[in-house]
């Protein structure tokens, strides 16, 4: 098998989403929601061996402060909004360097639609590796009536754009 470069696929991803692009204070409503279905909303905590009774028993919570039905993993919830915000900034990302400060601020039930948003923290060069920088974004997740279900903030080194004066291919 012959192996090819990167750059012969370039024209497979979009032209945004490099370190250039984002700037400190820019926010971003993402394009796709996404609704919860059997396998987001049970499959994680069942991989895990999550094994609280909210999260696998229809009628365990009804008429709790969490509202009636079972509840989705946090981290399900989490994962779920990291890739609806991944097209827009992780296209042309190398490494995830961290996450931090995960709040999980209000439930999230089987049929629940949520959607993302993004703001950039923050943007600096990367010492190690001069055809990238590092950005930092906070990253949330809102149901269908608008309430924010989930916060995070993640760190990642993100390549620059290809110079094409110089014709690097990066």
């Amino acid at each position: 098998m012959q192996m090819t470069r990167e750059s012969e696929f370039d024209h497979l991803v979009d032209d945004a989403g490099w370190f250039e692009d984002f700037q400190q204070g820019q926010r971003m409503r993402h394009y796709r929601a996404a609704t919860v279905g059997e396998l987001e909303g049970s499959g994680p905590a069942k991989q895990v061996m999550n094994t609280a009774q909210a999260h696998f028993n229809d009628h365990y919570l009804v008429g709790s402060p969490l509202g009636d039905g079972r509840v989705v993993f946090g981290l399900a919830t989490a994962s779920l909004v990291y890739g609806l915000v991944s097209q827009d900034t992780a296209e042309h990302a190398i490494s995830e360097l961290g996450w931090s400060r995960l709040r999980f601020r209000a439930p999230v039930h089987h049929g629940d639609t949520i959607e993302a948003f993004t703001e950039v923290l923050a943007t600096r060069p990367a010492d190690e590796d001069e055809d990238a920088g590092i950005v930092e974004f906070r990253h949330w997740g809102r149901n269908q009536a608008g309430k924010i279900v989930f916060e995070g903030d993640r760190i990642a080194l993100v390549r620059r754009r290809p110079s094409l004066a110089s014709g690097n291919d990066a």
